[in-house]
C-alpha cells in the first residue's frame, strides 16, 4: 500500500515481486541476492496539488521491528546537512510504527531521545502508529503495561494525537496538524491511528485461532472507504454510479499491471542519489589509487591539529597532549595513532570531503587520546582545531559529538547518514568493542548484507577498541570472530589479485583490518574515499597501542612518493617482517628462517620484544596481517616462498573459537598448496584455549596466558 499509492512504485514490479521475482534487469549488472517485496526501498518525485514536488524517500528495512528508526533519522540529517536546510523546514523524517512494537522495542526510546540532541536532532519527526490493537497473535493487555502504545512519548513532551481510523476526514486533518506542528515547533509529534487489521498478520496467517471475538466483529465491519463512500453519496459529493466507476477503474488498473507484471523486467537505477552518480556496482573494476599526501600537505593539517587560539586555558594533560603533537612535526618522528587520525581526517577535508565521528566519548576518546575537543578551564566554551583549518570552512564540514549511551540507536543513525553522500568519511567509534553488540541488529540486518540485499553502498567506519590487556571479559574483545564469520569472501578460491585487475574487495560485503601502525590506520582511512565504490570498514582499534613507543609512524610514511623506504602511497594489507626487503611476489629465498609467525593487532609487538629477547631475528620472522578480511591470499603466498624451510604459525590472544583463527584456517589450504606445502604439517596455532567467555577476570590468570601463548608461538621445533 504504501509502495503503491504513496512512493508509486510500479504496479506491475509489485505483482511480479508476489508471483515469484522480477527478471534481471535488460541492462545487466550486479543485481545482489535480493529481499521480500515488503522490505525494499524506492523513491519517487510526486507532483502536489500546488504544482511543485516533493522527494519521498522509502528506506529499506529488514523484518527486525523499529530497526529502520535511526537509520531514517541519519538519513534525513545528512539530506539537511548537505542541502543546507539548517532549519530542518525542507526535509522531514515520517516513521511507520505498529502499535505492539512501539510499547515494547527498546530502539524505540533510544529514537525518541535523539529528538533534541544538537547532531542527532532533524527538526521534529512524525511518529505514525498504526494501532491494530493487537501484536500479531498478541492482545494488549499482554503487550503493554500502559493504557495506549503510544504513552512511552509523553515523557519527551511530544504530543500525541487519536484518531479513529475510519473517520477519513478526521484522519487527514490530524496528519495535516501534525505536520504543522512539526514545522512549527520542530519536535516530534505522535498518531496514533486507532484502526484494526482486516486480515491476518501475512497471507497465511489465520487471526481466528487466537482473536476470534475480534474478527467476527471485523468481519462484519464496513469497510473505511466503504464508509467514506456511503457519506459522501449521502452529502451529495459523489452518486452511487460514480463510486462504482471508481472500483472499476481501479480494478482494471491492478488486472492490467497484473498481467504487465508477468514480464515485467526492472530499470537499472543509480545508488541512492545523485550524489552517487559514477560510482561502480560490485561487478565494476575500480582500480586502487594512492591515499598518500604531499607532505605540504600534511605538515599544514599538522599545525593546524596542534594550534589552540590565545586566551583559551587549556587542561595542563591537553596542553602536554598537544605539545608533543607540535613535537611531531617539527622532527617529523613519533605519529602516534590520534595524531594520524587527526591527519587523515583534515587531509581528506581539505580535497572537500565531509568528516563525521560520534560515539560515546570520543570527544575526548575513551582512553584520553584524541582530545579533539579542547575545553576551557575557566569559561567553559570548546575549541576544535579541525573546524578551523581552512578559510571559509563550511560550518559542521568537520563534526565530532559524543553521542547518548546508546549502540544500537546511535549506530543507525551514522549508518542512515553515510547513505546519502559517497563523498564523506562517517566513522561511529564504540566505548569497548565489547559493547558493539549492543548493536547487533544493525551489524546483521544492515552492514554486513544490505549491498547486496537492497543494493545500497555506504561506506561507514566502525572503530571497535580491541585487545588483551588484562582488564576482563567486558573490556578486551570486539568480538572479531563474529565479523570475520559473516565476511562472504570465498576460502576455497584465489582470487585475481594483481593490482591493476584486482575487485576482490569490491566483490566482498566489507572489510575488516586490525592494524599495528598509525600510518597503516591513516592510509585504511583516506582509502575509504579514494576509490569508485563504497564498503564498510570495520576497525579492531588498539588500546595500549594509542601509547605503545613502538606503535609510531615516521611523517615520512603518510606521503605520496611512491616506493620510498617508508610507508608511503597506499595501505598495506599485510607487513613483512623486519629483516625482510623484497615486495617481489617471488622473492629471494631465506632458507636460514626455521619459523614464520602470522599475526594481527597488538600481539605482534609483544611477540617482536619476546624474540628480541631469545635473539632470534635471524631464525624467527614475523608478518604482520592488517587486512583480515578480503583476505591477502597473495602476500601470505609470497611470505611462505620467501621462507621455505619454516613451519608456519599463527599466533593471536583471543581463545581459538574466538578470534581470527577459524577464518584463517581455511584460507590457508589453498595457499599452501599453491606454494606445495603440506598444511598438516607446516601451519599450527599458537593461542588462548577455547573458552565460553572472552577472557579470564583474574590478572596473574591473565599474564600466564599471555606468556603462554607468546612461548608457543616463539618455540622452534
Amino acid at each position: 500500500n504504501v509502495l503503491e499509492n504513496v512512493v508509486r512504485k510500479p504496479l506491475a514490479h509489485i505483482f511480479s515481486e508476489f508471483s515469484g521475482g522480477v527478471k534481471p534487469s535488460k541492462e545487466g549488472g550486479y543485481t545482489g541476492s535480493g529481499d521480500v517485496k515488503y522490505h525494499l526501498g524506492t523513491s519517487y518525485d510526486r507532483p502536489t496539488h500546488s504544482g511543485k514536488r516533493v522527494h519521498l524517500s522509502l528506506v529499506a528495512n529488514p523484518s527486525h521491528l523499529e530497526a529502520v528508526n535511526t537509520v531514517v533519522l541519519g538519513k534525513t540529517r545528512a539530506k539537511q546537512f548537505y542541502s543546507g536546510d539548517k532549519d530542518g523546514l525542507r526535509t522531514m523524517p515520517i516513521l511507520l510504527h505498529g502499535d505492539g512494537s512501539f510499547s515494547g522495542q527498546g530502539i524505540v526510546m533510544e529514537t525518541l531521545d535523539m529528538a533534541a540532541l544538537p547532531d542527532y536532532s532533524v527538526g521534529g519527526t512524525v511518529h505514525i502508529v498504526v494501532n491494530n490493537q493487537v501484536a500479531f497473535t498478541t492482545d494488549t493487555k499482554t503487550s503493554r503495561t500502559a493504557e495506549y502504545p503510544t504513552s512511552i512519548a509523553k515523557g519527551l513532551g511530544a504530543p500525541v494525537f487519536h484518531v479513529n481510523g475510519d473517520d477519513v476526514e478526521a484522519v487527514e486533518r490530524v496528519f495535516e496538524l501534525a505536520a504543522e506542528w512539526r514545522q512549527a515547533w520542530k519536535s516530534d509529534v505522535v498518531i496514533d491511528l486507532v484502526c484494526y487489521r482486516k486480515h491476518g498478520h501475512n497471507e497465511i496467517d489465520e487471526p481466528s485461532f487466537t482473536q476470534p471475538l475480534m474478527y467476527e466483529v471485523i468481519r462484519r465491519h464496513k469497510s473505511a472507504h466503504l464508509k467514506y463512500a456511503d457519506q459522501l453519496v449521502k452529502e451529495g459529493v459523489m452518486t452511487a454510479e460514480d463510486v462504482s466507476g471508481l472500483h472499476h477503474r481501479i480494478t482494471k488498473t491492478m488486472e492490467d499491471e497484473f498481467e504487465a507484471g508477468k514480464d515485467y523486467s526492472v530499470v537499472r537505477r543509480d545508488w541512492l542519489s545523485s550524489f552517487w552518480s559514477g560510482f561502480k556496482s560490485p561487478d565494476q573494476l575500480s582500480r586502487t589509487k594512492t591515499t598518500g599526501v604531499p607532505i605540504e600537505a600534511l605538515k599544514r593539517v599538522g599545525g593546524q591539529i596542534c594550534s589552540v587560539p590565545e586566551g583559551v586555558t587549556m587542561h595542563r594533560g591537553v596542553r602536554k597532549v598537544y605539545e608533543l603533537r607540535k613535537k611531531m612535526f617539527e622532527t617529523g618522528e613519533g605519529i602516534d595513532w590520534a595524531t594520524a587520525e587527526a591527519l587523515a581526517f583534515g587531509t581528506l577535508m581539505l580535497e572537500g570531503n565531509h568528516v563525521r565521528l560520534s560515539g560515546q566519548d570520543v570527544e575526548r576518546g575513551t582512553f584520553g587520546h584524541r582530545h579533539s575537543v579542547v575545553h576551557d578551564q575557566k569559561t567553559g566554551e570548546q575549541y576544535i582545531p579541525l573546524e578551523h583549518l581552512y578559510q571559509d570552512q563550511p560550518h559542521q564540514m568537520f563534526t565530532v559529538s559524543n553521542s547518548s549511551l546508546s549502540e544500537f540507536g546511535v549506530l543507525g543513525f551514522e549508518l542512515g547518514y553515510s547513505m546519502e553522500n559517497p563523498n564523506s568519511l562517517i566513522c561511529w567509534e564504540a566505548q569497548f568493542g565489547d559493547f558493539a553488540n549492543g548493536a547487533q541488529v544493525i551489524i546483521d540486518q544492515f552492514i554486513s548484507s544490505g549491498e547486496s540485499k537492497w543494493l545500497r553502498q555506504t561506506g561507514l567506519v566502525m572503530m571497535l577498541p580491541h585487545g588483551y590487556d588484562g582488564q576482563g571479559p567486558e573490556h578486551s574483545s570486539a568480538r572479531l570472530e563474529r565479523f570475520l564469520q559473516m565476511c562472504d569472501d570465498d576460502p576455497n578460491h584465489i582470487p585475481d589479485l594483481n593490482r591493476e585487475t584486482r575487485m576482490q574487495i569490491q566483490a566482498c560485503n566489507w572489510q575488516v583490518v586490525n592494524i599495528t601502525t598509525p600510518a597503516n590506520y591513516f592510509h585504511a582511512l583516506r582509502r575509504q574515499i579514494h576509490r569508485d565504490f563504497r564498503k564498510p570498514l570495520i576497525v579492531m582499534s588498539p588500546k595500549n597501542l594509542l601509547r605503545h613507543p613502538s606503535a609510531k609512524s615516521h611523517l615520512d610514511e603518510f606521503d605520496d612518493v611512491e616506493g620510498n623506504d617508508m610507508q608511503g602511497s597506499r595501505f598495506r594489507r599485510l607487513i613483512m617482517d623486519d629483516s625482510a626487503t623484497s615486495r617481489e611476489m617471488d622473492p629471494p629465498k631465506e632458507p636460514a628462517f626455521k619459523r614464520v609467525i602470522f599475526c594481527s593487532g597488538k600481539v605482534y609487538y609483544e611477540l617482536h620484544a619476546e624474540r628480541a629477547k631469545m635473539g632470534k631475528e635471524s631464525e624467527i620472522a614475523i608478518c604482520r596481517v592488517e587486512q583480515l578480511s578480503p583476505f591477502p591470499f597473495d602476500l601470505i603466498a609470497r611470505e611462505l616462498r620467501r621462507y621455505p624451510e619454516a613451519d608456519a604459525v599463527w599466533c593471536q590472544e583471543e581463545p581459538m573459537n574466538m578470534g581470527a583463527w577459524t577464518y584463517v584456517l581455511p584460507r590457508f589450504f589453498p595457499i599452501m598448496k599453491s606454494v606445495g606445502r603440506s598444511i598438516s604439517t607446516g601451519f599450527s596455532y599458537a593461542g588462548r584455549q577455547p573458552s565460553a567467555s572472552p577472557a579470564t577476570g583474574f590478572g596473574e590468570q591473565h599474564a600466564r596466558e599471555q606468556a603462554g601463548l607468546l612461548e608457543d608461538a616463539l618455540a622452534i621445533k
